[in-house]
């Protein structure tokens, strides 16, 4: 069979000159031989589909922490619609579907229980911080292991979109800039539809200019975001909104962080998992043997103990943590209490 080789010269074929093509991939760190009928980009999306720190995903914190109802966002639905949207601009762009799938569906895979939360408490606790776009990219090059091998030997091109897919270093495709713009157009505006869900904020309350320029519905503002992201991008060699679009964007983000990211009101609940985070970091450091046995025999090398205890922890969802510390801190006879 040569399917493989067919997708690669259909790619050459009608994706733009600025695309990454499979075929010119700077490859994996170990090399493998190729597939017969997925090219190399499929095979990375795949292999992070199928992976246990994917499926994860479903039980972490996207931004509010043990919401009641069956309709707020996660990790993973964030993920998703991430995913969503930069095939929805790569296709437009003719840039490489399967390769802004693969970055999009790994991005967040090192994001801890709780969120950002989750987040910024390990960064205080570790001696070396904590990030979890360097976790992510730790979690596909080591962390994540099966039978035969540790970590998922994905392609040069996709771990640098997961490492760069927000901060301050910048993706060397343009492919992971797609995945920069959609996961900020994905995580405003669903967080905007769950903030007005919880009742934290009312559609009244967004800046009126931001509405005029955007649009009043979820998906309305999702659209104008990704036809000017088009509009301004196709066939040039960056990815770009246009200024207005951008100011009005950045306004929409910043109400947010006033109003929601750091409103305790919003995240009642967010003392209580900081405090869950850090007794089981202080509890593993006093007692290390205690860490399952599969974890530690992760390491090879001569590890620091805070990094094997972060990257446990970092992994877990919200409910292992919660049940986690009832086992280890809250006395069994009192649990029917």
């Amino acid at each position: 069979m040569h399917i493989r080789i067919e997708i690669e010269e259909l790619e050459k074929n009608i994706l733009s000159q600025y695309a990454s093509l499979s075929q010119n991939s700077k490859g994996r760190v170990i090399k493998e031989k190729s597939c017969q009928v997925r090219t190399d980009y499929q095979r990375d999306r795949d292999r992070i589909i199928h992976s246990k720190s994917f499926r994860r995903l479903k039980h972490k914190t996207q931004v509010f922490i043990a919401p009641e109802g069956d309709h707020y966002r996660t990790r993973l639905t964030h993920t998703l619609e991430v995913a969503q949207i930069s095939r929805t601009l790569a296709r437009a762009l003719k840039l490489n579907e399967d390769l802004v799938e693969a970055i999009a569906l790994g991005h967040d895979l090192g994001h801890t229980p709780f969120g950002h939360t989750g987040e910024s408490i390990l960064n205080r606790l570790h001696p070396n911080g904590f990030n979890h776009n360097e976790q992510s990219l730790k979690v596909v090059d080591y962390l994540e292991h099966t039978e035969s091998r540790n970590g998922l030997n994905l392609t040069y091109e996709v771990r640098d979109g997961i490492l760069k897919h927000s901060g301050e270093g910048k993706p060397e495709t343009l492919e992971g800039h797609i995945v920069r713009v959609a996961d900020r157009i994905a995580y405003i505006n669903h967080d905007i539809d769950d903030a007005i869900r919880a009742n934290i904020i009312n559609i009244k309350d967004l800046p009126k200019d931001c509405l005029n320029c955007l649009g009043i519905g979820h998906g309305e503002r999702i659209n104008s975001m990704i036809i000017d992201v088009i509009k301004n991008s196709l066939g040039k060699d960056k990815i770009a909104m246009s200024e207005e679009i951008y100011y009005y964007t950045e306004k929409l983000r910043d109400f947010m962080f006033e109003r929601v990211y750091l409103n305790k009101a919003a995240k009642g609940e967010e003392d209580k998992a900081k405090y869950i985070i850090e007794q089981l970091y202080k509890y593993y450091l006093k007692n290390f043997e205690e860490l399952p046995i599969e974890h530690i025999k992760l390491y090879k090398d001569i590890e620091l103990k805070e990094d094997i205890i972060c990257d446990y922890i970092a992994g877990m969802t919200d409910r292992y943590a919660v049940n986690l510390f009832k086992e280890i801190f809250v006395p069994k006879s009192w649990e029917k209490y």
